[in-house]
């Protein structure tokens, strides 16, 4: 049942409401004042699933139990706070638990599922939360507004609490909105930063996760380039850090390690806030923001050895664009075959270019069929296609595939118009290996897809649309990068390995899908997995009024080319543990027909 925060229907659970026999007591350490804001925050659970509490704006409150593993306090309020949810939470008042400290989740998990319960933990790795709304004891309890970011209610999980709930259910103000609490103080590992440097501890973090893209000429809407800049867009700052909004990536940092994850260290996050809490004050005579250089090219490793200019678009201000398609020749200089270390695409207008795929030919070939979703060839280049947030494809060392002079690039573009009419003038830069080296190493990759006839369309109104589907990697491999792709719909995508032996192995968790990140994610460590080995793919998607990219809640979702349709893409990328099967491809004389059938 969706509730809404102005519903009228109540229903009176008086009997939960104990007639209160004693004044509350005196409290001596500090406490969170009636009302107080703590702002907007997100937290992922035990299980690894994205809270964003402006996303529950739709109920009348959160209210939240402080659990610890293994602490006595919060097993002794679970049957009163159980009692609570069962008679409350038709009333539009979600129920969940907060962990302050950021304890292991694994830890979290058993925990609870030893004691019975499901519900959410949400899990405080940086401890500012917990802070801020003035958590103090194991076992107690807090009512949040989703709507206003206040506290309405701390104390006890029992009396006190029934009485605040029991407010805020018939929208009336919450009489005593902070009840003393005794049981195990909470005691903070992330102590509160004090005599944080700018110039050497706060300028260092912004210019490592920041300053890239928040630069002059970046890809970022303002510039990060002094301290100046960086107090005038604190607010800001501390906003996408609770949101985890901001940096990009939206990938749960519990699994997996990657090498472009732009995953902020805990540590880190905390000085910031702790530095921004403090008033964002300069100290020191220099400024290392100020001081950075950047390169004048828009290439990442400098001028291309090859750039293929992608035919110019004219791109109309609005009104429904179909696909579009170009075959490029590549006419390398010297007319000498070259095998592709990186590639970079460089769109002209990326406020209107979707996405593009693309599909390389040896010199005399042309697409036969679906040349664009069919597994390429490893031997030859890969060239990255256009996603948004997509960065520079790099091959790990001794690895890459040869672009042959005479080749053709064939290219889809997809289009969204604007409102205004543009020019899209995009370009695909190259960086080869040396003359005299010749990578020996080969990656491919599959897609666990779903297409129409296996599409399953999304109901009206889902919140959580979950489908599901796999690739079979038959053969010994190492697992190298996942890319997710969904559109505007899309909530989270997650992957796991299962193992011939029957065990499950988590890969990677995009916890909070944003259609503006589509990132290729990939393993500082390749993973190696035995053959026989299935990829399971879930992804879900929320068609609810609370995503706020929602085209429109009321349809049923059908998969579509348009970002108001819906697609399923999860990319594996890998390579065997045995190449020699592309060594002797390379070497046969029946390399051409294979290649054939692999795009029909």
């Amino acid at each position: 049942m969706t509730l809404h925060r102005h519903d009228k229907k109540r229903t009176v659970r008086g009997a939960l409401i104990a007639v209160a026999t004693a004044a509350a007591l005196t409290l001596t350490s500090p406490v969170v004042a009636e009302n107080k804001r703590v702002g907007d925050f997100s937290l992922l659970d035990q299980a690894g699933y994205f809270h964003h509490m402006a996303w529950y704006d739709n109920h009348k409150a959160i209210a939240f139990l402080v659990h610890g593993v293994d602490e006595p306090d919060t097993q002794a309020a679970l049957n009163s706070y159980s009692e609570m949810k069962a008679a409350y939470e038709d009333q539009g008042i979600l129920f969940m638990m907060i962990n302050p400290l950021g304890e292991d989740r694994d830890a979290v998990a058993s925990d609870v599922a030893s004691l019975g319960i499901d519900m959410p933990v949400l899990i405080d790795d940086v401890q500012v939360v917990s802070e801020d709304m003035g958590i103090e004891h194991f076992g107690e309890a807090v009512i949040y507004d989703p709507e206003a970011f206040t506290v309405l209610y701390r104390g006890d999980a029992a009396d006190g609490l029934a009485s605040a709930l029991e407010a805020v259910a018939n929208d009336t103000e919450v009489q005593q909105p902070l009840v003393a609490t005794q049981g195990a103080a909470v005691t903070y590992t992330q102590r509160p930063n004090s005599n944080l440097s700018y110039e050497n501890d706060v300028a260092p973090i912004i210019a490592e996760n920041c300053a890239s893209c928040h630069r002059e000429g970046g890809i970022a809407p303002f510039a990060l380039d002094s301290h100046a800049m960086v107090q005038g867009w604190s607010p800001m700052i501390r906003e996408v850090l609770m949101t985890k909004r901001m940096p990009p990536g939206q990938i749960d940092p519990h699994v997996g390690d990657f090498d472009n994850s732009y995953v902020v260290p805990f540590e880190d996050q905390r000085k910031v806030l702790d530095w921004i809490a403090a008033g964002s004050q300069k100290d020191g005579s220099t400024d290392p923001l100020a001081m950075l250089e950047w390169p004048e090219t828009d290439w990442a490793f400098g001028e291309p050895d090859y750039i293929i200019d992608i035919p110019e678009q004219e791109v109309p201000a609005t009104g429904v664009l179909d696909y579009r398609y170009a075959m490029i020749p590549i006419n390398l200089p010297e007319g000498e075959d070259r095998y592709v270390r990186a590639s970079q695409y460089l769109p002209g207008d990326r406020t209107v270019l979707h996405h593009t795929l693309n599909a390389l030919f040896r010199p005399g070939e042309r697409p036969n069929g679906n040349g664009f979703v069919t597994p390429p060839d490893p031997n030859l280049a890969h060239i990255t296609p256009y996603i948004p947030g997509a960065a520079p494809a790099v091959e790990k060392p001794n690895t890459g595939g040869l672009l042959e002079h005479g080749s053709t690039l064939a290219i889809q573009l997809h289009y969204t118009t604007t409102g205004r009419e543009t020019t899209d003038n995009s370009q695909i830069g190259l960086w080869f290996y040396p003359e005299d080296e010749v990578p020996m190493e080969r990656r491919t990759g599959e897609c666990a897809c779903i297409f129409t006839p296996g599409w399953t369309n999304i109901p009206p109104y889902d919140p959580n649309f979950e489908q599901q589907t796999s690739i079979l990697i038959p053969d010994d491999a190492y697992l190298e990068s996942f890319l997710p792709h969904m559109h505007f719909r899309g909530k989270y995508m997650r992957f796991e390995a299962h193992l011939p032996d029957g065990t499950v192995e988590p890969l990677i968790n995009i916890a909070n899908y944003n259609y503006n990140w589509q990132m290729e994610y990939r393993l500082e460590d390749p993973i190696m997995v035995p053959g026989g080995t299935r990829i399971v793919v879930t992804a879900a998607f929320d068609n609810s009024e609370q995503n706020k990219a929602n085209p429109d809640p009321s349809r049923s979702v059908p998969w579509g080319d348009q970002s108001w349709d819906e697609m399923f893409f999860g990319q594996v990328y890998y390579k065997f543990v045995d190449q020699s099967r592309y060594h002797a491809e390379a070497e046969s004389s029946d390399v051409e027909a294979n290649l054939v059938s692999s795009n029909q």
